[in-house]
């Protein structure tokens, strides 16, 4: 038995995610009232009752949720917003102690992942140790919220608020790594890792253990491009190139060869309009007159960063 469970913070999430649905439905003058309210609706709903539906039913809402989101029903409303004197004042006042209650999430992401699943009274444990990071995760945002609250001073009702525009302004894209985390297991189902293996074997001489590294991570950035998703591309390649050639082949160590496959990854992710959350939502955030702005700045960063992680998994991998 688990005290906590993953399923209490997606009742939390769908709480919240409800409350924006019902912001927007009672604002009449929302640019896109039924649309948007059926967007955060159904959203909500697959946090809220998920575990009772089966999968067909949740994958027919999504689809809802694209068409509405395609034909542009989605769209942010008109929420208040503070003056920018008031903004400047506030910053004035918190300085650096507003960045807070942000370095309190992964600080106790961390503690509680290492401690929460392993606390228990006979049978009952604190939290389900299978999901102990996640469920982590979301005690972190609580505690960060508390602090926040404390830290600011601030009416109850404005972390709602802003919640809710802050939802609004991202929009559709909110949705899109659930979305292709999801389709990355998809593709690891449909053996598609399989295929990119024979692809790789025929093309690229990788009985070389360096060509084995180079397509590899070429690879995890690639496909990371494509998917916007590092976690989704993982599946896939590691499946198809890391495993059956660094690993089985060459003897490399699968430990190395995971960590910095995955950095290899995030280079892809900073180049890539697909991983919108990343770069396409800070600019809208933002207002940046170009979408891509974020994009072109990570680029020359991004290129030299994956040919050095490159080289340092082709040093790492074969010798520790």
């Amino acid at each position: 038995m688990n005290i906590i469970t993953l399923e209490s913070i997606y009742y939390l999430l769908g709480i919240i995610v409800a409350f924006v649905a019902i912001r927007v439905l009672l604002d009449k003058n929302h640019p896109t009232r039924i649309g948007s309210f059926l967007f955060w609706g159904i959203f909500a709903s697959t946090f809220l009752f998920g575990q009772w539906m089966p999968p067909i039913v949740v994958g027919y809402l999504v689809l809802i949720m694209v068409i509405i989101a395609s034909f542009g029903k989605v769209k942010a409303g008109k929420e208040k917003e503070l003056k920018k004197e008031e903004r400047e004042s506030h910053a004035e006042r918190l300085k650096g102690k507003i960045f807070l209650p942000a370095i309190l999430i992964p600080a106790v992401t961390v503690i509680g992942t290492l401690t929460l699943g392993k606390i228990h009274f006979g049978d009952v444990y604190i939290a389900d140790p299978k999901n102990a990071t996640l469920i982590s995760l979301g005690i972190s945002t609580i505690v960060a919220y508390i602090a926040a609250q404390v830290l600011t001073k601030a009416k109850a009702s404005v972390p709602m608020q802003e919640s809710s525009r802050l939802m609004q302004a991202i929009g559709w894209a909110i949705i899109l790594p659930q979305m292709l985390s999801a389709l990355g297991g998809i593709f690891s189902t449909a053996g598609v890792g399989k295929v990119v293996s024979g692809i790789v074997g025929d093309l690229l001489p990788t009985n070389y253990a360096f060509v084995a590294v180079v397509a590899y991570c070429l690879g995890m950035t690639l496909f990371t491009m494509i998917m916007g998703n590092a976690f989704a591309a993982f599946a896939v390649i590691t499946g198809g190139i890391g495993l059956p050639l660094i690993v089985q082949m060459h003897g490399g160590n699968p430990a190395i060869m995971a960590a910095l496959g995955m950095f290899a990854g995030y280079c892809g992710t900073l180049m890539t309009p697909m991983a919108a959350n990343f770069n396409i939502v800070p600019a809208m955030l933002l207002n940046l007159k170009d979408k891509n702005a974020v994009i072109k700045a990570q680029v020359p960063i991004a290129i030299p960063l994956m040919i050095v992680n490159m080289l340092l998994m082709y040093f790492l991998v074969y010798h520790f």
